[in-house]
């Protein structure tokens, strides 16, 4: 499905801290499925170990289009699927998904046929592009032919936050992907836009709760969004 990927996990630890990341998830515990939507801050995730989740993740601007809701109504939020699509469409995905040996797969078939394929947007996924980038908010609005007020209602839409604070989320997890591969603090700072390494440690603890080291060093830190948590990358709470 194109903006999406399927992914399947099982808990190993009883908690987690989940990051923002600017996706969104759909989420099928066995049971139910639910919206995990956009975070604006880390928050500790708790699931018996050994549980089994299974998600069907959506790029940045990609799930507003496919839920047919704006990604603002669930920023910090998880809400059952039924509450959008209604109870009796989402039991009958449900009963699916239940049936099929595969639940990721199946969740994301069903997906299909009930939305259709659907991408960002040239628009959308060009201002995530950019916002990725650093690109200014005046500038980006200019170029995009908008207003600033008329970006960021657009990005509340697309991505549930405001362009400064994507652009902010989206340059933590470079950061964090460059410092996991063994680059320095300093350097990894320097490539993602940072003003120094301070300026780099000052956000990660400001948007994750803890610090660099520990998000790059906990001894439970999994990939980002690959694990059985609703959203984010994490580590052992």
């Amino acid at each position: 499905m194109p903006g999406a990927f399927v992914w399947t996990a099982v808990a190993e630890q009883p908690a987690g801290r989940v990051l923002p990341d600017g996706c969104m998830d759909l989420l099928w515990d066995g049971h139910t499925i639910r919206i995990a939507g956009p975070d604006r801050r880390a928050h500790v995730h708790a699931a018996p170990v050994g549980s089994v989740m299974s998600g069907l993740r959506f790029a940045p601007g990609a799930a507003p289009l496919v839920l047919g809701a704006p990604a603002d109504a669930f920023t910090d939020q998880q809400v059952p699927l039924d509450a959008v699509w209604g109870s009796a469409r989402v039991r009958a995905l449900g009963d699916r998904i239940a049936s099929a040996g595969d639940p990721a797969d199946a969740l994301e078939a069903a997906v299909l046929r009930l939305a259709g394929a659907a991408a960002p947007p040239a628009p959308t996924a060009y201002m995530a592009e950019r916002l990725r980038a650093g690109a200014a908010v005046d500038p980006l609005a200019c170029e995009l032919g908008l207003s600033r007020r008329q970006l960021h209602r657009r990005c509340l839409a697309s991505f549930g936050y405001g362009p400064k604070l994507l652009t902010r989320i989206l340059r933590m997890n470079d950061a964090l992907a460059l410092a996991r591969r063994g680059v320095a603090f300093a350097d990894v700072a320097v490539r993602t836009g940072y003003a120094d390494q301070a300026h780099l440690s000052n956000d990660v603890r400001d948007l994750s709760g803890v610090t660099l080291r520990q998000l790059v060093w906990s001894p439970g830190r999994a990939a980002n969004r690959s694990t059985a948590l609703p959203s984010g990358s994490w580590t052992t709470a």
